[in-house]
């Protein structure tokens, strides 16, 4: 991989996947259906497009705890991202993320790098995590 940067873990794991970029923050509560993990807010700019099995880079969410259960349900249903990277720290995917691993036994790491490192993402490209938060693209 062309491109590699040192993250800071929120909830460590591995993951790999197409990067889904956006410049946007994004509620899960009534923007993401867990049932198939297209974007539903339609003024999103990633409006249509699944984020399920993509390492999903926002700069934060919007909305409130209720997003834990949309991301929850929609690792039971197996269309959540592979990969969560935000720009800071959202106790709400955190705690996700620690569900799911008790309850699903799922592997969802959720990990934080600054902005610089956002921008220098690309949306498509594929991306691949590492258990000590290393992530790697290009």
């Amino acid at each position: 991989m062309d491109h590699r940067v040192k993250a800071t873990c929120i909830v460590a794991g591995t993951a790999t996947g197409p990067l889904l970029l956006s410049a946007e923050p994004l509620s899960f509560w009534g923007g993401y259906d867990p049932k198939t993990g297209e974007i539903i807010d339609r003024r999103h700019p990633l409006s249509g497009q699944s984020a399920a099995g993509t390492v999903l880079a926002l700069p934060f969410t919007r909305g409130s705890s209720t997003s834990t259960a949309i991301l929850l349900e929609s690792v039971r249903a197996g269309f959540a991202p592979s990969a969560i990277l935000s720009t800071a720290v959202d106790p709400f995917l955190a705690l996700a993320s620690i569900v799911a691993r008790e309850l699903y036994d799922a592997n969802l790491p959720i990990l934080v790098i600054t902005k610089e490192q956002m921008a220098g993402l690309t949306t498509g490209v594929i991306a691949q995590i590492e258990q000590d938060g290393t992530l790697s693209w290009g």
